[in-house]
């Protein structure tokens, strides 16, 4: 079981699009797929048809506080092969509610170490969506992590902010989690109309090298809408330019773990 952090301190970059629809899509090719919101807004929990509003203690804060354990609070969802930790706005107060406990960078990978070895079910990726900030729970994510994507949206300060990330993951690859590589930067809000777009494109080739995937996800309105039904745009609308442009990215995906286990 691989457990991937999807992850950019900047917010409406795509993070729980991509989130939403690799799981969609790795699900739909009969990967066994786990989701853990960890974002106090709850994006990827009404994205994928569940409610955040709801006082309810089957979600990722509840865990995290220590009134459940995580077998606990895991939720089918309306896709086949795909589960969900939901989250809501209480999950906000954990950084001040920890603010005494030595070990809570851990406190999510403490959690999910039972769901690695003993689970019935036996999941082929666990795919976290981080919260927009460099916070205790992006850390958490960080600590817990196998490996990152980035989406890097095509626009004038993407690059710059990536630089603070790199300096997180440094940071946390000395101090608390040295296996952790990022996997892949996922260009996002891509508009070939804009010459700016395929710059930053060229920046972050150049830069990251085959860091980079290929697939690059469109701006695109039915990307948009799909939250707003509670479904991935996969199922949304599948000849979408953006439902195709996720297809690929999954594809592109797997086939990462297709050459290394073929390398190995």
């Amino acid at each position: 079981m691989k457990i991937i952090s999807v992850i950019n301190q900047k917010g409406g970059v795509g993070k729980t699009t991509t989130v939403i629809n690799l799981a969609a899509g790795l699900s739909m090719k009969g990967k066994k797929i786990l989701v853990i919101d960890l974002d106090p807004q709850g994006n990827a929990t009404t994205g994928l048809g569940m409610s955040n509003t709801e006082q309810s203690d089957q979600t990722i804060y509840s865990v995290l506080n220590g009134n459940k354990k995580m077998a606990e609070v895991i939720q089918s969802t309306n896709l086949e092969n795909l589960s969900l930790v939901t989250s809501n706005v209480d999950l906000s107060g954990l950084e001040v509610e920890t603010a005494g406990d030595n070990r809570r960078a851990f406190k999510l990978k403490d959690e999910l170490e039972p769901i690695l070895k003993h689970s019935e079910t036996v999941y082929d990726y666990v795919l976290i969506d981080c919260p927009p900030s460099l916070s205790l729970l992006t850390i958490m994510a960080l600590v817990s992590s196998d490996s990152l994507v980035v989406p890097l949206q095509t626009e004038f300060f993407a690059l710059e902010g990536l630089t603070q990330l790199m300096k997180t993951i440094k940071r946390i690859k000395t101090n608390l989690n040295p296996l952790i590589e990022i996997r892949g930067i996922l260009l996002t809000m891509y508009d070939k109309r804009n010459k700016l777009s395929s710059q930053v494109e060229q920046e972050a080739r150049n830069y990251f090298k085959d860091k980079v995937y290929t697939s690059v996800i469109p701006r695109n309105v039915r990307l948009s809408e799909a939250p707003s039904h509670g479904v991935p745009v996969l199922l949304y609308d599948k000849t979408c330019p953006g439902s195709k442009a996720y297809n690929h990215f999954t594809d592109e995906f797997l086939d990462q773990d297709k050459s290394i286990e073929s390398a190995a």
